[in-house]
């Protein structure tokens, strides 16, 4: 399973001859997909753990032929992501192996926080609801299909958290053994909700691309480990394409007007606007303009910086920012997230730790929805970009809550509390001017 250290993937549609799968891998295993495709120099390697193209070094992802695929049979399937299965790199009989099934989590139509914020037809992709709570039990397993397919023996991840969760959870549903890898600095629920399925759990002095390096290293010495976001990285980031045939689908088979996504390394972005365009090339949907923003914290911005002064040059930064999930300071997608949302007229903005605090609360406060510090930065950015006049207010609009609020716990602490301590009287309750009388 060893691999050239660089990771990356993205944003291809193409449809490209196969190329003959490695010795082992049997026929049907990648389902639909035929190769994997170099991003940068369009290169063709066979189906594999391989993640750079041996021409360029680029960013390989997979790439297909797709057959007919219609609304029914899709409207058929099981109610999680494999409802989409012909549309990812996973064999045709991937329901009976053990998986968190993920997926068809809840898209809320979000009254009171567009109220709040002045937008007139508001959503909300509520991925919370997720087996781990969060939109990583997505890409985890379509990982978790590769590895088996390639006889991984050990299934790992560097994580900033909640990739950490699914990859346990998931491999202990699987039967595989796990090692996921953290900063030692994350926050302690993420910690614990993985130690809960694994004791395998590796805390690593440094912030999330050192883990990231670290886990780069072991990947090319180790024989047999399948690490998601490293070796078989190509298969783990079309899971999130998932997120965006589920918008489409729950919104009638139509595309949103515009959405906002969380950037971390980026992945989720490009590979939810890949969706959109397989879904337009297969007519599935109409084909319509939208626009695509991306959402950081300020202090972890490099595609916001970036973006603002009109380079595609991201130099990494070291993170400092409450909203660790989205703390990757060297974004192996971020020249990607700039092309989508310069393409299609979007922006990418970030917004400070206050504004994120303050965004988990008006989510909670509006929606009755309690989003963890990568959603807070999301609704944080909404409120920007409205305010800023960079999304239009009467169009259509989605945004991706990526994660639960339990797991960033000390974010909020300070900011919430009892409003009141009384004495048990009727007395004492009047004096603390909630009642209406």
């Amino acid at each position: 399973m060893s691999a050239l250290a660089v990771e990356s993937d993205e944003n291809t549609t193409a449809t490209v001859s196969a190329v003959p799968a490695p010795e082992g891998v049997r026929e049907g295993a990648f389902g639909s997909a035929v190769a994997l495709a170099c991003r940068e120099c369009g290169h063709r390697t066979a189906l594999g753990p391989f993640y750079a193209c041996p021409e360029c070094f680029g960013p390989l992802e997979v790439a297909y032929e797709f057959g007919d695929v219609t609304r029914e049979q899709i409207e058929a399937g099981p109610r999680n992501i494999w409802r989409y299965k012909a549309l990812l790199p996973v064999p045709t009989d991937i329901e009976s192996s053990p998986n968190t099934e993920p997926g068809f989590t809840r898209l809320l139509e979000a009254h009171n926080l567009g109220a709040e914020l002045g937008l007139s037809k508001l959503w909300v992709k509520d991925d919370s609801t997720n087996p781990t709570n969060s939109f990583k039990d997505r890409v985890v397993a379509c990982a978790l299909s590769a590895a088996r397919e390639l006889d991984a023996k050990v299934f790992a991840c560097p994580s900033t958290g909640n990739l950490a969760n699914a990859v346990a959870a998931a491999g202990a549903r699987a039967g595989i053994k796990t090692v996921v890898f953290i900063p030692s600095n994350l926050e302690k629920p993420k910690q614990v909700n993985s130690a809960v399925y694994t004791d395998s759990l590796v805390a690593v002095e440094g912030n999330y691309d050192d883990v990231n390096k670290l886990a780069s290293e072991i990947a090319g010495e180790e024989e047999g480990w399948a690490f998601v976001n490293v070796n078989v990285r190509p298969y783990y980031a079309e899971g999130s394409k998932t997120l965006g045939y589920e918008i489409a689908e729950q919104l009638g088979w139509r595309l949103p007007d515009q959405i906002v996504i969380p950037v971390a390394s980026g992945s989720q972005l490009t590979k939810v606007h890949k969706a959109f365009q397989e879904l337009i090339e297969l007519g599935l949907v109409e084909d319509k303009p939208y626009k695509v923003f991306g959402a950081q914290a300020t202090g972890c911005s490099p595609v916001s910086t970036a973006y603002k002064a009109g380079t595609d040059a991201i130099r990494p930064v070291r993170p400092d920012t409450i909203a660790k999930s989205l703390a990757i300071g060297n974004p192996a997608d971020g020249i990607y997230v700039l092309d989508i949302c310069r393409g299609t007229g979007g922006a990418v903005e970030d917004v400070d730790d206050a504004q994120v605090r303050q965004g988990i609360l008006t989510l909670a406060r509006t929606e009755g929805i309690f989003t963890e510090t990568a959603g807070g930065t999301t609704v944080a950015v909404l409120r920007k970009l409205v305010e800023t006049g960079q999304l239009d207010p009467e169009a259509e609009t989605v945004i991706i809550n990526t994660g639960m609020g339990l797991k960033t716990l000390d974010a909020i602490a300070d900011e919430v509390g009892a409003a009141a301590t009384i004495k048990p009287s009727y007395a004492a309750f009047v004096g603390t001017g909630l009642s209406e009388q």
